[in-house]
C-alpha cells in the first residue's frame, strides 16, 4: 500500500535532505574555537612597550612610533 506512489510526501523527501546537506555544510564551514587555543592577541602598543623595554629601540623611535598608533587610532 504505497499512498504516495514513491514521492515520499510530494517532495518533502528532498527538501529534508537539502535541510542536511545545508546544516553538514555550516558545521564544517564554521571555525569553531579550539579549547587551549586562546592565545591573547598583543596589541601594536604592547608590542612597542615590550620592544622599548628590552632595549630593541630608542627613545626617539619609540615616540614617533608610539605618536603614529595614537593617530591612527590602533591602540
Amino acid at each position: 500500500m504505497h499512498f504516495y506512489e514513491g514521492y515520499h510526501f510530494g517532495g518533502m523527501h528532498l527538501f529534508w535532505w537539502i535541510i542536511w546537506i545545508v546544516l553538514l555544510i555550516w558545521v564544517f564551514a564554521t571555525p569553531w574555537p579550539i579549547p587551549g587555543d586562546q592565545r591573547k592577541r598583543e596589541r601594536p602598543l604592547d608590542i612597542l612597550q615590550r620592544k622599548y623595554a628590552a632595549g630593541e629601540i630608542s627613545t626617539k623611535e619609540y615616540e614617533e612610533r608610539k605618536a603614529i598608533l595614537e593617530r591612527d587610532g590602533t591602540e
